[in-house]
């Protein structure tokens, strides 16, 4: 328990250790050359040019009717742009005055922390949507991000900038984070509630608030308060995960919420000297080992709820993962993902400084490529991810889910699986950012992508799974649940077998209670299996279906970004790299395919396939089964 630490002790710690600094400020000149030459010539001249085009930027203008757009019209990403344009500007020109250090980046670094200073609100347009009060500033992931960069700025620069940003950084920080820190208890993210639970935010907004002051605070007292009052909240984030250290955001927002927890901890112990050891205990090892258990192949990993298929973490926190807990598998995927700037939140001051310091050696960069296990399973989400030869990249991996449906950033998607083979999801998860009005429901029903029609689910009398429905957000950004509506963790699966062996990895699930009473069920189960038969193992999905009054009718829905071919008993799903046949009972069963015009803000437009293979008649008891077999390209 992280709360077992109290403010009193805290503060007793802070006062009788005095560590040196967590890293070089840029007057050490001898440790910031040794940071350049690990990093290596190229990473360095890249930085550098980096910090010459930024110096040479205009610095990007924010209007307050920009800010409001969101609330206008749902769109949040101009303005975005242009904030994390400047803190991208804010991270290559500290960083590039610490590694040259001649005084060039110093006025365009003042310009555009003054201006970030001078923002009205951190938060994001979403987060907050109406034109800031500055009575009342919103702590929301950007805002307590915010506060990092600009606290590791003077931690790395404060006596070669001016004096007045140095006071001008630390009013702002104290005014919009740690003041209403300490005085507020409308924080929604901070801990467990009646009306909301936490997820990934806890991590970030906790982690960000801490790091800041650990860097900004000067009086023990208060920053002791502050810690002992984030240990308290990350007692529920970390309860989030499964006993086994999976999480039901997936691996995405692993790297993002355990990520940041993991700064913040390290941040936590280097200012106590070891004192506050919060990345100790099995369950940590465990959470870090999430990316090692949920690869798919490559960069490609499972994507349940709201995560891309294709995942970059920060390769500093890997490595920092690796090394503190022994986990060498980490470090082989940092060295798989070098290179992937972009995808790995370098933009961000605190990020890019670590990505320099905590960088991966030559000799960690040649060795041999991760090789996961046969068979991952987490006991307390229901995820099972089973491999038919993980030394083989481009072999059949199965991942299938059950759980419940009030889970984090939850997609009402029991019974859901991936098919991957050729290094390709040809039964995919749409994963993060996805929306259509295609399929709209008034009754319940609103994006494609949360309710169980935009996943490969079973659909009893064309019943969806029930949703977890989102609170009301009243005024001061407080939540209201209908007391009418059920939580989302009653519509659960039952786990009704799980084995793994040399020749099947198998998972049955009841999934009548994640329905309606119009589904009519008396039972909804679902068999998912891999066989490791030769040549190249094969996919078993069976639906079997009772009904508890009268015959019904059942389909069985497989999503797909692949061509779709029907030709007799058997349907094609041809990828870019993969391709697999997949076979059913033409006797009982029919087939149809459905194309939803869907949009992924990551990626612009794409086009979805809903395979469906439905039941030719009602039955009192009906069953669907599908053979899925890789196929030669």
């Amino acid at each position: 328990m992280l709360s077992q630490y109290n403010a009193v002790d805290i503060e007793t710690i802070l006062r009788e250790e005095n560590p040196s600094p967590a890293f070089p400020p840029a007057a050490d000149r001898a440790a910031w050359k040794a940071i350049g030459e690990a990093a290596g010539e190229a990473v360095v001249a890249d930085l550098l040019a980096q910090a010459e085009a930024a110096a040479n930027s205009s610095i990007s203008q924010a209007s307050a009717t920009l800010y409001l757009e969101f609330k206008r019209k749902g769109e949040r990403r101009g303005y975005e742009a242009l904030i994390q344009q400047r803190r991208a500007m804010l991270t290559v020109l500290a960083l590039g005055e610490c590694l040259e250090y001649q005084g060039r980046f110093l006025d365009p670094l003042l310009d555009v922390a003054w201006a970030i200073c001078e923002e009205s609100s951190w938060a994001y347009p979403a987060h907050q949507t109406e034109l800031t009060d500055p009575d009342h500033p919103i702590i929301d992931l950007l805002a307590s991000m915010t506060g990092t960069q600009l606290a590791e700025l003077l931690m790395l620069l404060e006596p070669e900038l001016e004096p007045a940003l140095s006071k001008r950084i630390r009013y702002e920080v104290d005014r919009r984070l740690f003041t209403p820190y300490l005085t507020r208890h409308d924080h929604w993210w901070m801990y467990n509630t009646r009306d909301r639970d936490v997820n990934n935010w806890t991590a970030v907004c906790n982690g960000n608030v801490i790091n800041a002051a650990v860097r900004l605070e000067r009086d023990p007292a208060r920053l002791a308060e502050m810690i002992a009052r984030a240990l308290r909240s990350l007692d529920d984030y970390m309860a989030t995960f499964d006993p086994d250290g999976g999480s039901t955001e997936g691996p995405g927002y692993w790297g993002y919420g355990f990520g940041n927890f993991v700064l913040m901890a390290q941040s936590i112990e280097q200012r106590t000297n070891g004192k506050l050891p919060l990345l100790a205990g099995a369950h940590v090892r465990d959470i870090a080992q999430f990316p090692l258990r949920t690869i798919l192949s490559g960069q490609s990993y499972v994507n349940f709820s709201d995560c891309h298929s294709h995942v970059s973490f920060p390769n500093a926190l890997l490595v920092f993962l690796g090394e503190r807990l022994e986990l060498p598998g980490l470090l082989k995927i940092a060295a798989v993902q070098q290179g992937e700037a972009a995808q790995r939140r370098e933009g961000e001051l605190n990020w890019g400084l670590r990505n320099l310091v905590w960088a991966l050696s030559p000799q960690q960069m040649s060795g041999e490529p991760f090789v996961p296990a046969k068979h991952d399973w987490y006991s307390g989400m229901h995820w099972m991810v089973a491999r038919y030869n993980p030394q083989d990249p481009r072999a059949l991996v199965l991942a299938a889910k059950g759980g419940h449906n009030g889970e984090m950033h939850n997609q009402n998607d029991i019974g859901n699986f991936i098919v991957h083979v050729n290094g390709e999801s040809l039964v995919a998860d749409l994963g993060s950012g996805r929306y259509t009005q295609a399929y709209f429901d008034e009754r319940r029903y609103t994006h494609f992508t949360t309710q169980s029609f935009g996943h490969s689910c079973p659909v009893p009398n064309g019943e969806m799974q029930m949703p977890h429905v989102a609170p009301q957000r009243l005024p001061g950004n407080i939540l209201k649940h209908d007391p009418n509506n059920k939580p989302g963790k009653f519509y659960a699966a039952q786990l009704l077998e799980h084995e793994a062996n040399d020749d099947i990895d198998r998972m049955q699930l009841e999934l009548k209670d994640v329905y309606p009473p119009e589904a009519d069920l008396a039972s909804l189960r679902r068999t998912i299996a891999l066989h490791r038969e030769s040549p190249r193992g094969w996919v078993e999905v069976v639906d079997a279906a009772e009904f508890a009054s009268k015959p019904g009718m059942l389909e069985s829905v497989l999503i797909s970004f692949a061509d779709v071919e029907l030709d007799g008993d058997e349907v094609t799903l041809q990828g870019e790299q993969g391709k697999l046949a997949v076979r059913y009972e033409p006797g009982t069963v029919s087939v149809r395919v459905e194309t939803v015009h869907d949009v992924d803000l990551a990626g612009g437009p794409r086009d979805v396939k809903r395979v469906i293979f439905a039941l030719k008649s009602a039955q009192q008891q009906g069953r669907i089964r599908l053979s899925i077999v890789p196929d030669e390209v």
